[in-house]
C-alpha cells in the first residue's frame, strides 16, 4: 500500500510555495514550460491594394495638380508638419489601413516598425454575451437593414470566448506581447475596457510591461440615464489603463478651460526666510495670478456620442473623439506614429490625423474597414478645404496569406482537407472519385472548389462548365476565394456555349472560425456593369448601369424579402463607389474619384463628374471601378476607355 505524503514545514506543499500570478487554460504547455508567441510562424508579407489621396486625385483629374502641389508644399511649411524627407523620413509617411486578424498583422509589421510605435490604443471587445447587430441604411431614405454579429465579420469573437476567459486573456496575452515588441522606447500604451474584463486586463499588463511601468487608470466618466425598474446601478464609466514600456515615456499634461477665470494669489520663493510667500509688487501690494485653465485627473469627464452626433457613424462599439483626443494629446507629440489594432471605425486614425500623427490602423472586420475609410476619405476633403495638412493613406490586406496561415495551421497544409471543409459547410457531399474541376455534389448541381492560393479564372470556369456537361449535370458552382476581374460577365457566354447554368459564390471567410460548427451563407458575387462616357470636351467619366448585391451579409430573416428589393433597385445598396480611371493589373486601385452616402445625405451619384483627362496620349485604356455595399462587401470590374 503506497504511504500517503504528508506535507508540512519539512515538505512544503507545491502550492504553498507559488507567487502571485494569473494563470488560464493555454499559458504553459504540458510540460510547465511557458508558450511563446510564434511571431516567425505568423509573419506573412501584406498586399497594398489601394491608394487614397482624395484631394490629390481630384486635382490630377481636373488638371490641377501643379497648383495642388504648391498649395499643398505652402501649407506644410506654415504648419511645420510633414517635413521634406529628412533623417526620420516623416514627410513621406504614408498610412496604413490594414484588414485582417491583428495577430498576423502585427507579426508582419514586426519587420519594419518593431520599436517604432509612440503610442498604441486599443478597445477590444470584453464582453462574452455582448449582442453586436446593428442597423445600416439603405438608399436615398431613412431606411435601415439589420446587420448580425457574423456579418460585422467577428471571425476572431467565437475563438476568443471558445473556453470562455481562458481563451480571451490567451488571446489578449499574445497579442500585447507582440504590441509591446512593437512599442519604441518612450512609447506608452492606452487598454480601454469596462468592469467586465478590467480586473483581468489590468494583470495580463502588469505581466506583460511590468507593474513598475504601470502609469495610470483613467476612469471616463459619461452621462447615462438609469431606466426604472433597474436593479441595479447604471454603469458610467469605462476604464483606460496607460502602461509605458520604460521609465522615459512622452507625458503632457493634459489641460481644460475655466468656464469662470479664477484669480490665486502669486507665490515665490523667499531664499532669506527659505519658505514659499506672496509675492508684492514695487507698489507693495499682493500679486494674483489668473487662471484660465486647469490640470486633468484621472478622472475625466467626457460625453458620450449622443444619437444625433456629426461624428457617429453607427458603428457598435464606436467610442467618441474627445476621448482619442485628449488621450493622444497627453502621450504623443506632433509627427509621432500611433497605432490601433482593433480599429473599429476609425476614430483613432481620424484623430490622429487630425492632430498631426502618422498612424496604423488594422481591423479583422470588413465593414471597419470600409466604414475606416469612408471617414479618412471625408477628412481628407475637410483638412484639405481648410487649407490644413493631411497624408495619403494605403489599404493593405493579408490576403491569400492569411488562407495559407489557417491551412498549415488548422488544416495541416492538405487542400484536400481544404476541399473537405469547405463542401462541408456549404452542405455538399463530396464525390466519391473527384476529378480536376468536379469535387462535389448539392442537389442536382455539381460542385468545383477553388485551390487556398488560386484566383478563379475564366479558363477554369470554361473547364467547370466543361466537366458538368460531360457528367450530364446542368448546374455547376464555383466556389472561391478570390475571382478574376470581369469573371461574372463571361458566365452568359459559358452557359450558351456549355448549356450548364453557372453559379460563381464566395467562401466565406467565417469557415476560419476555430470553433464554427453551422455554416454561414454561401450567395452569388455581385452583378455589376458600368460603362465609358466621353465628354465633349476629350473627358472621360463612368456610369453604373446595373448592380445586383450578393446580399451575402444580410440575416437570414431578412434575406428574401430584400432579394425582391435588390433585383428592384440594386443601386440602394451601394454605399460608396471610387473609380481609377488608369488602372494596370498588378498594380493597387487608385482613388482618382468616388461618390458616397453619409449619415446626413443619403443621395449618391450613378456616374462620375470627374472629367478625367489625364491620359498619356489618344488610345485605349482601362478603368477599374470599385463598388461597395452597403455591408462592406466590395466589387470590382474593368471598363474599356477609348480616349
Amino acid at each position: 500500500m503506497t504511504e500517503k505524503v504528508r506535507y508540512g514545514p519539512g515538505n512544503p506543499h507545491p502550492l504553498s510555495q507559488l507567487k502571485t500570478e494569473l494563470v488560464w487554460e493555454g499559458k504553459y504547455d504540458e510540460y510547465g514550460n511557458r508558450r511563446v508567441v510564434d511571431i516567425a510562424g505568423c509573419a506573412m508579407p501584406m498586399q497594398k491594394i489601394e491608394t487614397i489621396d482624395e484631394p490629390r486625385s481630384r486635382a490630377a483629374a481636373e488638371g490641377q495638380i501643379e497648383l495642388f502641389e504648391k498649395t499643398r508644399a505652402r501649407i506644410r511649411d506654415e504648419s511645420g508638419r510633414y517635413p521634406k524627407k529628412t533623417n526620420g523620413a516623416n514627410g513621406d509617411f504614408r498610412n496604413r489601413l490594414i484588414w485582417g486578424d491583428n495577430k498576423l498583422v502585427m507579426a508582419s509589421l514586426l519587420a519594419e516598425f518593431k520599436g517604432r510605435i509612440d503610442l498604441i490604443y486599443i478597445d477590444p471587445p470584453f464582453d462574452v454575451g455582448a449582442d453586436f447587430t446593428m442597423d445600416v441604411p439603405i438608399g436615398d431614405e431613412k431606411e435601415t437593414v439589420g446587420k448580425d454579429q457574423s456579418t460585422l465579420e467577428m471571425v476572431a469573437y467565437r475563438d476568443m470566448w471558445g473556453k470562455g476567459t481562458d481563451s480571451y486573456l490567451h488571446m489578449m496575452y499574445e497579442r500585447l506581447s507582440l504590441m509591446k515588441e512593437l512599442l519604441s522606447e518612450k512609447g506608452t500604451i492606452l487598454v480601454h475596457c469596462d468592469q467586465t474584463m478590467g480586473h483581468f486586463i489590468k494583470m495580463l499588463l502588469d505581466e506583460v510591461f511590468s507593474a513598475d511601468h504601470f502609469q495610470n487608470e483613467i476612469a471616463w466618466h459619461y452621462v447615462k440615464y438609469q431606466m426604472r425598474g433597474m436593479s441595479h446601478l447604471t454603469s458610467n464609466w469605462d476604464r483606460l489603463f496607460w502602461y509605458s514600456n520604460s521609465k522615459r515615456f512622452t507625458f503632457n499634461l493634459p489641460t481644460i478651460p475655466l468656464v469662470e477665470p479664477r484669480r490665486l494669489l502669486k507665490k515665490g520663493w523667499d531664499p532669506k526666510s527659505k519658505s514659499i510667500q506672496n509675492v508684492r509688487g514695487e507698489d507693495g501690494k499682493v500679486q494674483y495670478i489668473e487662471m484660465t485653465e486647469e490640470k486633468v485627473d484621472d478622472v475625466w469627464e467626457l460625453p458620450y456620442i449622443g444619437a444625433p452626433s456629426y461624428e457617429r457613424t453607427g458603428f457598435a462599439t464606436q467610442k467618441p473623439e474627445v476621448v482619442l483626443e485628449r488621450a493622444i494629446k497627453m502621450a504623443s507629440n506632433d509627427g509621432d506614429l500611433v497605432a490601433d489594432f482593433f480599429g473599429g471605425s476609425g476614430t483613432t486614425g481620424a484623430v490622429a490625423e487630425r492632430l498631426g500623427r502618422r498612424w496604423i490602423m488594422s481591423d479583422l472586420g470588413r465593414f471597419a474597414i470600409h466604414t475606416s475609410r469612408k471617414r479618412l476619405i471625408e477628412l481628407q476633403r475637410t483638412l484639405h478645404e481648410k487649407g490644413q495638412p493631411y497624408r495619403a493613406f494605403d489599404v493593405y490586406n493579408l490576403g491569400r496569406y492569411e488562407r495559407q496561415w489557417w491551412q498549415k495551421e488548422r488544416l495541416k497544409g492538405a487542400d484536400e482537407e481544404h476541399r473537405k471543409v469547405v463542401l462541408g459547410f456549404y452542405k455538399a457531399e463530396v464525390l466519391p472519385n473527384p476529378g480536376e474541376y468536379l469535387h462535389g455534389r448539392k442537389g442536382r448541381a455539381l460542385v468545383y472548389v477553388d485551390g487556398i492560393d488560386s484566383i478563379l479564372t475564366q479558363e477554369e470556369v470554361r473547364s467547370v462548365a466543361r466537366a458538368a456537361r460531360e457528367a450530364g449535370a446542368k448546374e455547376a458552382h464555383c466556389l472561391a476565394w478570390d475571382f478574376e476581374m470581369d469573371l461574372r460577365l463571361i458566365c452568359h457566354e459559358v452557359e450558351a456555349s456549355e448549356g450548364v447554368q453557372m453559379k460563381l459564390i464566395p467562401i466565406p471567410r467565417e469557415i476560419m472560425e476555430k470553433n464554427r460548427t453551422s455554416p454561414p451563407p454561401f450567395l452569388e458575387v455581385a452583378v455589376l456593369e458600368a460603362e465609358a462616357i466621353n465628354r465633349k470636351d476629350g473627358s472621360v467619366d463612368i456610369k453604373l448601369t446595373k448592380f445586383l448585391p450578393s446580399l451575402a451579409e444580410v440575416p437570414t430573416k431578412e434575406l428574401e424579402a430584400l432579394k425582391e428589393r435588390a433585383i428592384k433597385s440594386g443601386f440602394d445598396f451601394i454605399d460608396f463607389w471610387a473609380v481609377d480611371f488608369n488602372w494596370h493589373e498588378g498594380k493597387p486601385f487608385e482613388h482618382h474619384w468616388q461618390d458616397y452616402r453619409t449619415r446626413k445625405d443619403r443621395s449618391l451619384k450613378t456616374t462620375s463628374d470627374a472629367g478625367f483627362k489625364k491620359y498619356p496620349k489618344p488610345g485605349k485604356y482601362t478603368a477599374c471601378v470599385k463598388v461597395v455595399d452597403v455591408f462592406g462587401c466590395d466589387t470590382s470590374i474593368t471598363v474599356d476607355v477609348n480616349v
